[in-house]
């Protein structure tokens, strides 16, 4: 499978759902095994800073298998979440059913990012972990979740980040050139999936470049918190009323 962060439009976005179509069963075991459990603190972490409970309404766009949704419903939120994979939603809408979440409180929806089927200020808070690097225009994506977002309302980005300072950088970007690749391999049978990680984070412009586009949007404050030096980070942004 040749380079994917090349490919531009429908073609790059079939290919990308083709490889979480692919690795859905095992996304969160190799989740669990690249970041040594990690990205559940750091879940958790962000469904404090959306700030929602009873009585909210939370939107959580590539939600894969509904991690993240579950724990904004556990908040007491009436949550939505979307995802462009089917195979994805499956596992998630499973789980909801084993969770009791499943009906009106918990909805999963298979749609677009960068075009929600939802009216403009419809949420009271928006998440994103690990998607708005993956779509074929992060700009647009994250235009779509402020659209959505109502005024005083959160927008939260959980995803991998770009460390400042230099030998730390090139140290993160060796584990994922060579490491997370090996982890995607051996237990879910798809180097590819995981080697797509650097690709794409190589054309994100992570933590610096996602805090201004929110201000552009019309978001303030802006926080951004860095989390192990920077190699994953945690945008929090409000909607300007």
């Amino acid at each position: 499978m040749g380079s994917l962060s090349s490919d531009a439009g429908q073609d790059r976005a079939r290919r990308v759902r083709a490889l979480f179509d692919a690795i859905a069963r095992r996304y969160d075991l190799i989740n669990d095994l690249q970041s040594a459990g990690l990205h559940r603190l750091w879940k958790r972490r962000m469904v404090r800073l959306a700030g929602v409970g009873p009585g909210d309404r939370a939107l959580d766009v590539c939600c894969g298998t509904g991690d993240v949704t579950r724990r904004l419903a556990r908040s007491g939120a009436e949550v939505v979440g979307v995802d462009f994979s089917e195979a994805m939603l499956e596992v998630a809408r499973a789980r909801a059913r084993r969770w009791g979440m499943a009906g009106e409180r918990v909805r999963f929806l298979q749609a677009d990012a960068m075009h929600l089927p939802f009216a403009a200020e419809t949420f009271d808070a928006v998440t994103v972990a690990y998607g708005l690097r993956n779509l074929a225009d992060w700009r647009e994506g994250l235009r779509e979740l402020v659209r959505v977002t109502r005024p005083g309302g959160r927008v939260v980005i959980l995803d991998f980040g770009k460390p400042e300072r230099s030998w730390w950088r090139r140290l993160y970007f060796g584990y994922l050139r060579w490491v997370v690749p090996l982890w995607g391999a051996w237990v879910a049978g798809d180097r590819a999936a995981y080697a797509y990680i650097l690709e794409s984070l190589e054309a994100y412009p992570a933590q610096r470049g996602v805090e201004r586009a929110l201000r552009e949007l019309g978001c303030d404050p802006v926080e951004v918190i860095n989390l192990m030096g920077g190699a994953m980070s945690l945008h929090r942004a409000v909607k300007k009323g």
